[in-house]
């Protein structure tokens, strides 16, 4: 990845490309609000485009169709990474140990939820699900690619893929507090597998930035 103009061109570290997400991030947080606020509103893609900055829709004719593929768009680099699903080794991210183990767990939670609907209900249990599942989508996007050549990429995702599971790994402690809702031995086959996947994070993002160190030494971070 190229610095800003005028700089010379260097690679991307994990800070360069968790600000860079982030602000894709904002960008379709900001695009979201804005369509449930002018939802009904039959001038609604206009508004949007400008509240956007979309300034070159502003006299187009066809306005759902061009807002969505700006939507689309702005998220072009991030998709990039994740669209092929062979590494430099050849294996797929679906191939990965680490890939499979976050996998299985929403498989688990799956199951978990379909034995006992009640938890369809529960805040704990729906964080649970829901973030077990953007670590797995994360984890793809961190083993996809040829993940090598953009390291600081792939820890920046693989930090995402932690935060999400901690954040699982705090609603199943939540969730465990609610008596009834799940075994103790339930528990602690889910406990066992948040644990699996976290460690399994923390080790490969020590891998990965041994990997930076070595390349680029041990100062060549930007904060």
């Amino acid at each position: 990845m190229a610095g800003n103009w005028g700089e010379p061109e260097r690679m991307w570290d994990e800070y360069d490309w968790e600000r860079f997400l982030q602000q894709q991030d904002g960008k379709t947080e900001k695009y979201m609000q804005l369509l449930e606020t002018y939802l009904d509103d039959p001038r609604r893609d206009e508004i949007i485009a400008r509240e956007m900055g979309w300034t070159q829709l502003l006299d187009a004719k066809d306005w759902s169709a061009e807002v969505d593929a700006l939507l689309d768009e702005s998220a072009t680099e991030e998709d990039e990474t994740e669209v092929d699903p062979a590494g430099a080794s050849g294996e797929t991210f679906q191939e990965h140990d680490l890939y499979r183990a976050a996998f299985d767990l929403t498989l688990w939670i799956d199951q978990l939820f379909d034995q006992n609907p009640v938890l369809q209900n529960e805040p704990a249990a729906v964080k649970l699900a829901t973030h077990a599942a953007l670590a797995s989508a994360k984890l793809a996007a961190a083993l996809s690619g040829d993940h090598l050549d953009e390291i600081g990429m792939t820890i920046a995702y693989l930090k995402r893929a932690l935060k999400a599971i901690t954040t699982s790994m705090n609603a199943a402690a939540q969730l465990r507090k609610a008596v009834g809702l799940i075994s103790e031995s339930e528990y602690l086959v889910l406990q066992q597998r948040l644990f699996e996947v976290r460690d399994g994070i923390v080790s490969l993002m020590g891998e990965y930035r041994a990997e930076w160190r070595r390349r680029f030494g041990p100062d060549s971070f930007h904060r």
